[in-house]
């Protein structure tokens, strides 16, 4: 995270620059490499600089957003982002299964691995060569998608034409505002797209401690298991949603409306949690479920909305930096919230017995007022839509 918030910024002017399948490809070739080193490391700081490596060089996540938004038709846009959306959580879910299920195979599977082997001195290797010969066939098949940015020279007869406009035509016929900075539409849909991204990651953080903490501090009892499985089904039940529903309510709700209704209904869904300490049973076992997965979609929903609302506030020769810019915003707010998170569920747990907002309803209490922020953010005067003729 550290590395990825200290170049993204970099790879999105390159991308800008230089076009989005260079980029993409350099990424790939990066977790070719570094993804090997990492299984090959023998000291606690050669992981650590593996890791700190492939952040810093892998700059995927932002072009691959603006590839994603150019390669198809707008009203394909919504599908396009919730495609990239659906398969970066596909691979959160799988990749962890693979590493547990490959890492050490010298002591899973001796009759297959020899503790002498290669596999026995660096047990860790196996799931990292996994990823990295499936990234070599990513790899290689980025020679078939076609490159979105293309770059033309301007000829000084464009130039005279345009000269040749009256003033106002000329004014018409202006793109958006260069400087990002100077772009106030993208500027403030970037603030509410990371004040969400805090809201989700604190979330995120807090239902698990919350859950598995003991029922007398406020807490469900569970264990880490059967967290774990409520995580699962929502997050397959996100899957779901992303590619088969979430292209319709974009197209008849819009993302802006569609994400102040998400971020409306999250706050309904959040003032539910602290109740379900009343229930036991089937009907805790419900309740837990129901919220967590409506709480997903609504959280994609919103993330989506956001992304497509930053990606047309911009030119297209400026989505890789705009991206990029958004993703190191994203990353700062993504290692604050946990620790955050971990502090308010700390000093709420010191306060069970108090008269007002005791314990668990403290810390959602607070979970509701940040997604009210970023609820209040998504209205004017603190969001700006493009003008009309921009749009255009």
């Amino acid at each position: 995270m550290i590395g990825r918030a200290i170049t993204s910024i970099f790879w999105g002017i390159a991308a800008d620059r230089l076009g989005r399948k260079p980029v993409i490809a350099f990424s790939m070739l990066s977790v070719v490499i570094l993804q090997i080193f990492f299984g090959l490391s023998t000291k606690y700081w050669m992981a650590i600089a593996a890791r700190l490596l492939l952040g810093s060089l892998n700059g995927l996540l932002g072009p691959i957003k603006a590839y994603a938004i150019e390669v198809c038709q707008t009203e394909h846009q919504a599908l396009g982002i919730s495609v990239v959306n659906t398969v970066w959580g596909l691979g959160v879910v799988i990749g962890p299964g693979l590493g547990g299920y490959l890492a050490q195979p010298a002591e899973k599977y001796p009759q297959t691995f020899s503790k002498e082997s290669v596999f026995g001195r660096f047990p860790y290797l196996l799931p990292c060569l996994v990823v990295s010969i499936f990234a070599a066939i990513v790899l290689i098949s980025c020679i078939w998608p076609p490159e979105t940015i293309h770059k033309h020279k301007i000829t000084e007869k464009d130039i005279r034409i345009v000269k040749a406009l009256p003033s106002q035509q000329a004014h018409w016929d202006m793109p958006r505002k260069k400087s990002l900075l100077q772009n106030w539409p993208w500027m403030s849909t970037m603030l509410s797209y990371c004040l969400f991204g805090l809201h989700e990651t604190a979330y995120s953080e807090i239902l698990s401690i919350w859950a598995v903490s003991d029922s007398k501090y406020g807490g469900l009892s569970f264990s880490s298991g059967d967290i774990g499985q409520v995580l699962s089904v929502s997050g397959a039940s996100l899957l779901v949603y992303q590619l088969i529903i979430y292209h319709w309510v974009n197209k008849f709700l819009g993302p802006l409306n569609s994400s102040r209704i998400a971020s409306s209904l999250s706050i309904l869904v959040l003032a539910t949690f602290p109740f379900m300490t009343y229930l036991s049973g089937t009907k805790l076992s419900f309740a837990i479920y129901a919220a967590a997965m409506t709480k997903s979609v609504l959280g994609i929903t919103i993330s989506c909305g956001m992304c497509l609302l930053q990606n047309n506030a911009v030119r297209q020769d400026q989505r890789g930096t705009a991206n990029g810019i958004a993703t190191t915003g994203m990353s700062f707010f993504k290692a604050v919230a946990p620790v955050g998170a971990g502090i308010l569920f700390s000093w709420a747990q010191k306060r069970h017995d108090a008269t007002f907002f005791p314990g668990d309803q403290v810390v959602f209490l607070m979970l509701i007022l940040v997604q009210l922020c970023g609820l209040i953010s998504t209205f004017e005067p603190f969001l700006v839509l493009p003008p009309v003729e921009e749009c255009r």
